[in-house]
């Protein structure tokens, strides 16, 4: 088992949420060795809860303790009322872990009256692999735990991608049209890190715009993708009104774009990197609670920022390249940016040996290395380089 990042174990029940095998049930075994787990997976569970939620407290032994995991609760969102009951007359904690927020916010599920915080897990970090980092390893076939594992992680992905992103809208019937929804997943791979045209997406899927948008709803709500919005606060030039997209994991990403003659490696290789430090960036800013809001910065006339950091602990700039020859076009954008935004601190990851300025105000980091102390870079225990 991979140590997960740092953080304090919650002292009271709380929701996880994340994306089926990101290592919640793991991870919580390990913290919560003695908790009374209830899997609504199976089979058997899930028809004794969902027929009557109210008989939870009979699948908790006379005398435990405390801690009890129902894991993938949106499967019978009518549970959190009697765990929001246990909590108050009996004093039990719980945790509740999810794959879907889709089922609890529609249905307007009881959150726990704000009695329990939430809490995300996201594919590893380079830092939590430690030794088991491989940089190739991650652009190819992404960071989820069991691709770090397996021998073999392609038959994995492609399984992950052909039994849950398929199967399991089907089985919640969250889509009328599995066929159809197929294609807009491999359309959608195509604005992988990119910013988001509904437009083109829809004519690539052959369905209607409105439709496209409520997929990408979805898979917001199934913890699969996210938009990334553009970083508009203050700004001194016109700016892009569209966000970004990503897949949450490289490795999904990559199993899902098709793959052809007119398809260049670079093409793909190169959403394959933003794509890694996006989901190192989401699990680190969650993890450590930095107070950071992650946005990017594109104007009109096509300069963009791969990423902006915004919140109380400060203003960050990243662009990433792969590349040690950085050339003059490549520090445009972050020229413009800390133009506009002089207090930014602006890190170019890159292919460079080791950390250095460019010139001043712009840091160039190891791209490598960066990411295996990507926390601690941004939580500031790693200080600006000397210029």
């Amino acid at each position: 088992m991979f140590n997960r990042l740092p953080g304090p174990v919650p002292q009271a029940s709380f929701f996880l949420l994340g994306p089926r095998g990101t290592g919640k049930s793991t991870w919580l075994r390990s913290c919560f060795p003695e908790a009374v787990f209830l899997d609504l997976l199976d089979d058997a569970v899930f028809r004794a809860l969902s027929a009557r939620p109210e008989s939870l407290a009979h699948f908790v032994p006379p005398g435990h303790p405390d801690w009890i995991v129902v894991d993938e609760v949106q499967k019978v969102p009518a549970l959190l009322d009697e765990v929001h009951r246990l909590i108050e007359s009996r004093g039990w904690r719980f945790v509740l872990t999810g794959s879907s927020a889709r089922k609890l916010k529609r249905g307007g599920a009881n959150l726990l009256g704000g009695r329990a915080r939430i809490r995300t897990m996201h594919p590893l970090t380079a830092e939590e692999l430690g030794p088991a980092y491989s940089l190739s390893h991650s652009l190819r076939f992404g960071q989820l735990p069991t691709v770090y594992v397996a021998p073999d992680p392609g038959p994995y992905l492609e399984a992950y991608v052909g039994t849950y992103l398929r199967e399991e809208v089907m089985q919640e019937a969250l889509v009328r049209n599995v066929g159809a929804f197929g294609r807009f997943l491999q359309a959608a791979s195509f604005s992988q890190a990119a910013v988001l045209n509904l437009t083109r997406v829809a004519e690539e899927c052959a369905l209607p715009r409105k439709t496209v948008s409520s997929h990408f709803d979805l898979l917001e709500d199934l913890l699969l993708g996210a938009r990334v919005p553009v970083f508009q606060r203050r700004a001194r030039r016109r700016v892009s009104q569209h966000p970004k997209f990503f897949f949450f994991d490289v490795g999904v990403y990559r199993s899902l774009r098709p793959k052809g003659p007119l398809d260049t490696p670079e093409e793909i290789d190169g959403a394959s990197l933003e794509t890694l430090v996006f989901q190192e960036l989401r699990a680190h800013i969650a993890a450590r609670s930095l107070g950071y809001d992650l946005f990017f910065w594109r104007t009109v006339d096509g300069l963009e920022v791969d990423f902006v950091l915004y919140g109380e602990a400060g203003l960050v700039a990243l662009e990433i390249k792969r590349s040690a020859h950085i050339r003059e076009s490549d520090l445009r954008a972050l020229r413009a940016f800390k133009a506009d935004y002089p207090m930014a601190r602006a890190l170019l990851l890159c292919g460079v040996e080791r950390r250095t300025y460019r010139e001043p105000g712009i840091e160039l980091w190891p791209l490598a290395s960066a990411l295996q102390s990507l926390g601690a870079l941004l939580s500031g225990e790693v200080p600006a380089a000397d210029a």
